[in-house]
């Protein structure tokens, strides 16, 4: 087995979002069946790319100029189904970034057992959605896509603690906030495999927030620092955006974040 900063590399390099979601689960296997026998693999060291290899479609746009479409119509569904396939793609790229991006901050083994199992998650999440898509008579590509959901890597590239405050406590948090009304839009249509799918993601989404969670306070108490101003200051750094009520405090919660840490930030930005 290769070292694991090298599985994140050749992920991030791979162009093709199908392609990509099956080394990723392929990588993940081989990792996890290894630490299922008690190994601890290699880390090891690689050079992760500063962007990420990506199909020629979609087209990548701005996000102010991504056309809007109401989600009651057929085509706004598809729409839907398409911006969370791309999220869900970058989300494979951001799991596995992390875990090569920082090499020189020593970190337990159960923190690239939990981002593992994060991209591995991804990647089921992005097949989910592609598969969707497909039913619909549309594919991953067939739309524009947000150009920004990768900057969040590229602003957080040389600090750890930003990364995982902007990426799974802030970005994959707000998918905690929103998916319960996509769900309830699909329901209305009575697309149950798009539901079903939404729902695995839902579910699987409050354990990321959580990694993110555990693993900012667990580097917070190794130097000593207090959390929440930390993330404030963090998420004011690295976030070019508002954080935006409601919020599904309940799932926050669940996934560690307490409200005194998101509330002082939608209120004063």
């Amino acid at each position: 087995m290769i070292p694991l900063a090298e599985m994140a590399v050749n992920v991030l390099k791979c162009a093709d979002g199908r392609g990509k979601a099956k080394l990723s689960r392929g990588y993940a296997a081989q990792w996890q069946a290894a630490r299922a026998e008690g190994e601890v693999p290699e880390i090891g060291r690689a050079e992760p790319p500063m962007q990420p290899g990506r199909p020629d479609k979609p087209e990548l746009l701005n996000p102010r100029d991504v056309p809007h479409r109401k989600p009651g119509t057929v085509e706004g569904r598809i729409a839907l189904l398409h911006a969370v396939a791309h999220i869900e793609l970058n989300a494979i790229d951001l799991h596995w970034d992390i875990i090569a991006r920082f090499p020189d901050v020593e970190m337990p083994i159960g923190f690239y057992d939990d981002w593992v199992k994060c991209a591995d998650e991804e990647s089921k999440h992005f097949n989910l959605m592609a598969d969707c898509l497909e039913e619909l008579g549309s594919f991953y590509g067939a739309l524009p896509a947000h150009a920004g959901m990768w900057q969040a890597a590229q602003d957080t590239a040389t600090d750890f603690m930003g990364r995982l405050a902007v990426v799974p406590m802030v970005l994959e948090a707000r998918g905690l906030d929103v998916t319960p009304k996509m769900i309830y839009l699909f329901k209305q249509a009575k697309q149950k495999n798009a539901v079903a799918a939404l729902e695995t993601i839902y579910a699987e989404e409050v354990a990321h927030v959580a990694y993110g969670s555990k693993w900012f306070h667990f580097l917070c108490g190794r130097n000593n620092l207090d959390p929440k101003p930390v993330f404030h200051n963090l998420v004011k750094t690295y976030f070019h955006s508002t954080l935006k009520p409601p919020f599904n405090e309940e799932k926050r919660a669940e996934a560690g974040i307490p409200p005194d840490f998101y509330w002082p930030l939608a209120v004063s930005t």
